[in-house]
């Protein structure tokens, strides 16, 4: 059985299936992802869609086409109601480091142009130890970035090595340093456990080792053998099922003593912390998708539509801005809707408010009593009465935290 590290309620009465009206744009919070596709190795568990640099990355072509995608975007789908302020900004790739403060900046400078930003707007750029210097910290904070996320997978340089990092334990700290003279006040650290050859003692080393830096928030994942990379082709050793529960457990013990709370999955931050861009995700919200490989999600009239570009940089930067671009388009169907929602929505501790559950999707919350009726029965979900007007809340039971891939299984 799966553990819950795996990369993966209503009120009585209120069951009866009626008309909602549709999701729009209106009354859904809008975050804008951006990717950056290059890295300057393909490490060996790594399925994100990530190339290897080859010569002189052509950073202002990219750009230009990352800003000719926005207007296509933009256009295209025109909304039901005015957009939303973006609440968050997330460039992600591969490694977004690899470019200069210049060209962050001439990309964000193109979307204040074109949309409103939230007064708090949360901008968060990922970068690696590897591939960043004071200089760039300090051009991207000028640029308007707010919050960095370092890869730093891990603090022990055995690890490091297995994992084909670039950077070293000693590097990964210099980074996270730099980026506080910087200016960065919120920084996440991404930190695996499950390693090769890891043994729980380890893995609460490499924790205790992330927490010391006392960064803002933390991504504790477990390593898993993903589809079509070097580890799937060619496994490493690594913990058994056990072992990784352990980890898991120790972990959450760890980061609770230093005062990180649980949000989700794999996700902790002190007070105040907790990554806007992510929750937004898990809470059903949109999303525009811009750049090579990217995925967004746009409520309107006519439902919800998620769209994906074309993932390889060249074909991309041949057709950014235009239908060429985009590699894949479907109008989400309302029977897979509730599994949709669910899948991103159990995967915080708060789980959701069926009146929620309403807003996001357009549906009565009637069509999760099936799904709901046969989790409830097998000790999967919990069930609190809302406040006035917000129905019941829903969330994973301690057993469906453990076993959540099960509990997603009774939304299919």
């Amino acid at each position: 059985m799966m553990r819950a590290a795996d990369a993966a309620g209503r009120r009585e009465g209120r069951g009866e299936r009626r008309e909602q009206a549709p999701a729009t744009s209106g009354n859904i919070p809008l975050s804008l992802y951006l990717h950056f596709p290059w890295c300057v190795r393909k490490c060996p568990y790594c399925d994100f869609n990530s190339h290897t640099v080859r010569g002189d990355i052509e950073e202002d072509r990219y750009v230009d086409a990352l800003i000719r995608d926005l207007d296509y975007e933009l256009a295209v789908t025109p909304p039901a109601s005015p957009l939303p302020p973006l609440a968050s900004i997330f460039a992600g790739g591969g490694t977004p480091s690899l470019f200069s403060g210049r060209a962050i900046g001439r990309v964000l400078e193109a979307v204040a142009a074109r949309l409103c930003f939230a007064p708090d707007i949360e901008i968060t750029l990922e970068a690696n130890p590897g591939t960043a210097d004071a200089h760039h910290f300090r051009e991207y904070r000028a640029a308007g970035v707010n919050r960095l996320s370092i890869g730093v997978q891990s603090l022990d340089n055995a690890q490091l090595k297995r994992l084909g990092r670039i950077h070293g334990r000693e590097e990964a700290i210099a980074a996270y340093r730099t980026a506080r003279t910087a200016g960065f006040d919120n920084i996440n650290l991404d930190l695996m456990f499950a390693l090769p050859q890891q043994t729980p003692e380890q893995a609460l080393s490499d924790l205790r080792a992330a927490c010391a830096l006392a960064p803002e928030h933390l991504s504790y994942y477990q390593l898993t053998l993903e589809p079509n990379t070097e580890f799937a082709a060619h496994p490493p050793p690594l913990p058994d099922d056990e072992a990784a529960w352990a980890m898991q457990l120790g972990g959450q013990a760890l980061l609770a003593d230093h005062g990180y709370v649980q949000y989700e999955v794999s996700a902790y931050a002190q007070a105040g912390r907790q990554c806007r861009h992510n929750r937004n995700y898990w809470e059903f919200g949109d999303y525009l998708g811009i750049g090579a490989g990217a995925h967004g999600k746009r409520s309107g009239a006519a439902g919800i539509i998620r769209r994906a570009r074309h993932k390889h940089p060249r074909t991309y930067l041949e057709s950014a801005g235009t239908a060429a671009a985009i590699q894949e388009e479907r109008t989400v169907a309302q029977a897979e809707l509730p599994f949709e929602f669910a899948m991103n929505a159990l995967r915080l501790n708060q789980g959701f408010g069926t009146a929620e559950f309403e807003r996001r999707t357009g549906l009565a919350v009637g069509a999760l009593d099936a799904a709901l009726n046969r989790a409830r029965q097998k000790g999967l979900i919990e069930e609190v009465d809302g406040g006035e007007g917000d129905g019941g809340q829903v969330r994973a039971s301690a057993f469906g935290r453990a076993h959540l891939n099960a509990l997603l299984r009774e939304f299919l």
